[in-house]
């Protein structure tokens, strides 16, 4: 199957935190690939700015390093030349006068003008304020920002009226590549593109929804980052909350960018407070290669999360009853992330008792292997009885769609096309960021009042034994992390 490749305008597109770790390790190498797919117009521009005090010469020298590192993907070197022949690139100050003269004679007037803020959030405002003084921003403008947007209600609150003062809501992408992601956009054609599983989505049919976001990795280089956020603030308020979105909303009445991001506000505003014995942190220990969380973060008394398992509910008519567990961790025993719905068993077994019990599951698989799995029950072959056994419906896209893995676009090349075209429908509002802080703040400050110390697990495990316990006492269980 051929993907339809349909181009974008040219564009002027200016990266702020140019030789920076994003975008040396996606930015550059996802515009590349859709620059090679026909995508991206020839004359577009892309300009690269920094404090850095770099040549051309050096800074092409460095995006084609990154493009050869990352890009995955197989390229003739006219294709790398045609490619660098649209790179700029400028020394810009954000919070200096520096570079700017030189960046606002560099844009073209006609042409749509993005800022990618990749880049610390306290450099967010000035950045803003500094295109505003310059006037660089025109009606065609929009700037992109990455996460962490805030780290509580308060300072996202803050930030958003810094933005606010120079951009409307209409030109603000808040990015969160979960979103870009080919399966989790395959979820809502699932859901709403299909007679079969919309009747069934809802709490007379759903026993419960698992979110599992698990990584082998421990907090590397971020290490002083991550210590002050946590698993908490790095994955559950943003991407595992835009995940439990899209799979409890309601239909929108059109897929446009407002009507889908209306109903996922309606999710954040949906959930129930999470009780204390419904809450389950971590920190991971040593392994045979690395230090423990502590020791990595160079914090002898650290007392922030590298897992956190959540029981969480939504009071609304269609979810009533239906528990969401969700989970996410470092140094866990496989590289995952993955969606579970998990349908109730039937009310009635013709088979008796030795069929054993067996439910239906929808798995969407985000990582390693973007797919759609569905757990059916089936006839076990051979003679010898009725024994029933569950086997996967495989929707693995690059074996079913015949599409090589490195094909299918990366979430940030989708996602910069996205803000090209104007179109937020990935992208994340401003009121949606405030609820989801609103729901996320409580849960942190019930923890530090009670003084909560995370629990101990092993690197290379599930997680905290404490998690386990979550779903065993409900008569569930946890999805192996495999």
């Amino acid at each position: 199957m051929v993907s339809r490749i349909i181009p974008v305008e040219s564009f002027d597109l200016i990266i702020f935190g140019a030789t920076g770790d994003l975008a040396k390790r996606k930015i550059f190498p996802g515009l590349f690939r859709r620059f090679l797919a026909g995508q991206m117009p020839n004359d577009s521009k892309i300009i690269g700015a920094a404090r850095s005090n770099l040549s051309q010469n050096t800074f092409s020298v460095l995006v084609e390093n990154s493009i050869k590192s990352f890009a995955e993907i197989k390229f003739e070197k006219n294709d790398l030349r045609d490619f660098l022949n649209c790179l700029n690139y400028l020394q810009i100050d954000a919070a200096g006068a520096g570079g700017w003269n030189e960046l606002k004679k560099a844009l073209r007037p006609e042409k749509i003008r993005a800022f990618y803020f990749s880049v610390s959030p306290l450099l967010f405002g000035s950045l803003a304020e500094r295109l505003h003084e310059n006037e660089i921003i025109t009606a065609n403008s929009r700037i992109v920002v990455e996460k962490p947007f805030g780290r509580n209600l308060e300072t996202s609150k803050q930030l958003n009226t810094i933005l606010a003062e120079h951009f409307t809501e209409d030109q603000i992408y808040r990015i969160d590549h979960y979103l870009g992601k080919e399966t989790v956009q395959n979820l809502m054609a699932i859901r709403f593109g299909n007679m079969l599983f919309e009747p069934l989505w809802n709490a007379q049919y759903v026993d419960h929804i698992q979110i599992t976001v698990s990584e082998t990795v421990g907090v590397g280089d971020r290490g002083e980052y991550y210590d002050r956020s946590g698993a908490m603030r790095d994955m559950v308020q943003n991407h595992l909350m835009q995940l439990l979105c899209l799979i409890a909303m309601e239909p929108p009445a059109r897929f446009e960018p407002d009507s889908v991001r209306d109903e996922k506000l309606k999710v954040i505003r949906a959930l129930d407070p999470v009780a204390p014995h419904h809450i389950v942190r971590g920190q991971y220990g040593p392994g045979s290669d690395h230090s423990d969380y502590r020791t990595g973060v160079n914090k002898s008394n650290s007392m922030t999360e590298s897992f956190v398992a959540l029981k969480v509910s939504i009071s609304n008519y269609r979810w009533a009853g239906v528990p969401f567990y969700i989970r996410t961790g470092k140094r866990l025993e496989a590289r995952k992330s993955e969606i579970a719905v998990v349908f109730k068993e039937k009310p009635h077994s013709i088979f008796g008792p030795e069929a054993g019990n067996h439910q239906n599951a929808l798995i969407i698989r985000l990582q390693p292997d973007e797919g759609i799995t569905m757990d059916v029950t089936i006839k076990e072959p051979g003679p010898g009885g009725m024994r029933l056994i569950d086997v996967p419906l495989d929707m693995t896209f690059s074996e079913t769609l015949g599409i090589e893995e490195n094909a299918v676009p990366d979430a940030y090349e989708r996602l910069i096309m996205d803000v090209i075209r104007g179109n937020q429908t990935l992208f994340m509002r401003g009121d949606e960021v405030e609820a989801a802080w609103a729901w996320t703040d409580p849960i942190i400050n019930g923890w530090i009042h009670r003084g909560d110390v995370p629990k101990p697990y092993d690197s290379g495990s599930a997680g905290p034994q404490d998690s386990l316990t979550l779903l065993e006492r409900e008569g569930r269980k946890w999805r192996e992390i495999l």
